[in-house]
């Protein structure tokens, strides 16, 4: 059997930007992709804390260090600069790989600089 479970998932990201006019997908800054395990094109379901929105979309690589994160295409639709957001990701494993299987958790703080990261 094959489950599908959480892979990897950032807390307290804050919304740097919108892109309406873009070709779609969420930009997040590499030094963020890198703590969470993230690679760019991987799926990710955006969760908006401040107006409870949910969506489905992509990870594009922003900037080392800048602290992007910004909604693109019609993803921007889904909130406000300044809004606090989580990003998800998940992974299909087999129950061999899950035997010591641990999800990556990275905590943002309000520059969206990694405050923290553990394995769960």
């Amino acid at each position: 059997m094959m489950r599908i479970m959480l892979k990897s998932k950032i807390s307290y990201a804050v919304l740097t930007g919108l892109e309406l006019y873009y070709k779609g997908s969420i930009t997040v800054d590499e030094e963020i992709m890198e703590a969470a395990g993230l690679k760019e094109g991987e799926r990710v379901d955006v969760l908006n804390l401040n107006n409870g929105a949910r969506l489905q979309t992509y990870v594009i690589k922003g900037e080392k260090g800048s602290g992007v994160i910004c909604l693109n295409g019609p993803a921007a639709r889904s909130g406000f600069k300044g809004d606090k957001i989580i990003l998800v990701s998940y992974g299909i494993y087999n129950e061999e790989e899950l035997i010591n299987f641990k999800s990556q958790y990275v905590e943002l703080d309000e520059n969206n600089k990694v405050k923290n990261t553990y394995l769960a």
